[in-house]
């Protein structure tokens, strides 16, 4: 099924079902500094999930364009992309679980309506309940009654079936649809099996409803809503991928013509790299076309950074003349491409490719003096400062650092940088500071809880693992720690037991938790080592997990926030561990 089919099946399906279509909202966020793009299909509709009335309605349905850059180093893979678009429909105080549920199921396996998938290789899951909210034994009923095995329906913990946008707000538990990609099918399977098979990319989730029921208040659950919403979507590349029963999203028609003219032009060109500029320049011109310009702030350093980028990987295979006609080709490629779905683009297709053209020659008079000062720098790893200053002076973007450091085999100071970074633009303009901030997605009570556990956990990998052990990122919610390290093969059962054993007895011993202000020569001296490497500043914070009493279980440098003991926390357990990319593995882990 062609990608134009799915979005207008999509959209049909759900206005017979009495959805005003809406048209999908400007990347750019309306009314909300704390985010630089718009993320996901539900975030301009946050106002009306919260109770305001929308003027369409209470049954809407769209097609979303978003963009996402929390994971643009692993562009390039299978399934990553920067830009993409969400199917999503919702109800507003209107209908509920049932239909919800009902309709998902209709809209994936119809044969005359929907996407006609094999209901035999679906299987589900569902909220199991905790302190906060009951197990959602209506989904699973519903699901029953809707012709789902029991067998296939899986009962999961809130890091993984339940949303929530922050310690305030509406929320509540959601239920996963999954399918089996695999050519002889895979049949029934224990919820060991379907662990695994999740883990293995075996089985993909292509569909989520979102029911939010409750209501959070300081990062507790204040009660039921008054008005029940549902939100529900599916990022149009993965079932695209799906349907036309492509591994990874870079083989579907979404990208094909892109594709072809790279391989016309670069045929000897790596997978990745093509993959690279496909999807970096896709997604240029669609924040162009929504009003942003290439810079050195905000939304334009975005542009300039994913430019910049794609402008390398072509010039790594051609000069410098032939990798700018390329990167223009592929511009007016995805013009041609999106122009029916997205008129905006056709309508200023010349002031796109102007803006992109501008920008690559910006960068190549640049580009030969800021490699010259690389060189220089590259004899040792390059610091945060070091960094920044290829970033503010020559334009160098900090993946393009990272990418010219791995080929020398040395390190960049990633998070001194983006330090350094947000030093600058506390100074240039108030109030932007933060936006390029990883890890911790805000400052609650959860989230604190689990930004500690990390450092628990990051002692307790070492400890198993061998000092070798560094950390690649994190993300945490007030539901879960999203921890990713470097470490060469998949953790066994007895590792992730030893590796839980560790930290579930630092929390029980109850160590507190102390913040020492040094310098940076002197936490050096101590041999204390940050988790993204030293920092730029002369000046450190560094947080101890012990004392002299109990014993130093971690020493770190960080920036906190922290419980005061870490018999706060609770007990610590792993719910998944994955491969993120070629030696680096990713663990997922929960406070009960």
């Amino acid at each position: 099924m062609h990608s134009s089919e799915i979005r207008k099946r999509f959209l049909s399906f759900f206005e017979k079902r009495g959805h005003a279509i809406i048209p999908s909202s400007s990347l750019i966020p309306e009314n909300d500094p704390s985010v630089l793009f718009t993320t996901a299909g539900m975030q301009p509709l946050v106002p009306y999930l919260l109770g305001e009335k929308h003027p369409r309605g209470k049954r809407l349905a769209n097609v979303q364009k978003c963009v996402r850059t929390n994971d643009i180093e692993e562009v390039g893979d299978n399934t990553h992309l920067t830009f993409f678009e969400m199917l999503g429909n919702w109800s507003l105080g209107d209908y509920f679980k049932e239909e919800a549920l009902k309709w998902s199921y209709e809209l994936l396996t119809s044969e005359s309506e929907g996407f006609g998938m094999d209901p035999e290789r679906l299987y589900v899951t569902v909220f199991e309940g905790d302190i906060n909210a009951p197990r959602d034994e209506e989904a699973a009923e519903i699901w029953k009654n809707i012709g789902i095995k029991e067998s296939r329906i899986y009962f999961r913990p809130a890091s993984e079936n339940w949303w929530s946008p922050g310690d305030n707000g509406p929320c509540g538990p959601d239920s996963e649809m999954f399918y089996d990609v695999t050519p002889a099918g895979l049949g029934d399977l224990t919820p060991e099996e379907f662990q695994k098979a999740d883990e293995n990319g075996d089985v993909i989730e292509i569909w989520n409803d979102v029911f939010m029921q409750y209501e959070k208040e300081k990062g507790k659950i204040k009660g039921p809503l008054k008005n029940k919403s549902v939100d529900t979507g599916a990022g149009l590349e993965r079932v695209t991928a799906v349907l036309q029963n492509r591994s990874s999203v870079f083989e579907t028609d979404l990208f094909e013509p892109m594709m072809k003219k790279i391989e016309d032009l670069r045929p000897q060109m790596d997978r990745r790299a093509k993959n690279i500029i496909c999807d970096h320049i896709r997604a240029t011109v669609f924040i162009i076309s929504d009003g942003v310009t290439p810079s050195n702030t905000d939304r334009g350093y975005i542009v300039r950074r994913l430019l910049r980028r794609a402008f390398r990987m072509a010039a790594s295979s051609s000069d410098e003349k032939e990798a700018l006609e390329l990167i223009i080709e592929i511009a007016r490629e995805v013009i041609e491409k999106y122009k029916d779905a997205y008129p905006e683009i056709g309508s200023s297709s010349t002031d796109l490719t102007n803006k992109i053209e501008i920008e690559i020659h910006k960068f190549k008079d640049a580009l030969k003096e800021g490699l010259k000062r690389f060189e220089k720098m590259s004899e040792y790893d390059i610091s945060g400062e070091d960094a920044f200053l290829l970033f503010s002076t020559y334009g160098f973007p900090i993946d393009m650092t990272v990418d010219l450091a791995n080929e020398k085999g040395i390190r960049v100071d990633v998070e001194g940088f983006r330090k350094a970074y947000e030093e600058h633009q506390k100074i240039s303009r108030k109030g932007t500071a933060g936006k390029f901030k990883g890890g911790l997605a805000g400052s609650g009570e959860e989230e604190t809880k689990y930004h500690t556990s990390t450092h628990l956990l990051n002692a307790a990998l070492k400890k198993v693992l061998g000092e070798h052990v560094k950390q690649k990122g994190s993300n945490i919610t007030a539901e879960r720690a999203r921890f990713d390290f470097s470490h060469h093969s998949k953790l066994t059962e007895e590792e992730k037991n030893k590796i839980e054993d560790i930290v579930n007895d630092a929390i029980d011993r109850k160590l507190p938790v102390i913040c020492e202000e040094m310098t940076l020569q002197e936490a050096r001296e101590k041999g204390i080592d940050g988790v993204f490497g030293d920092r730029y500043s002369d000046q450190v914070k560094v947080y101890y997990i012990g004392d002299g009493e109990t014993g130093v279980f971690s020493k770190e440098l960080c920036g906190g926030p922290h419980v005061e003991n870490t018999g706060a926390l609770g007990k610590f357990k792993i719910i998944k561990e994955e491969s993120v990319s070629e030696g680096v593995r990713r663990v997922k882990a929960v406070l009960e």
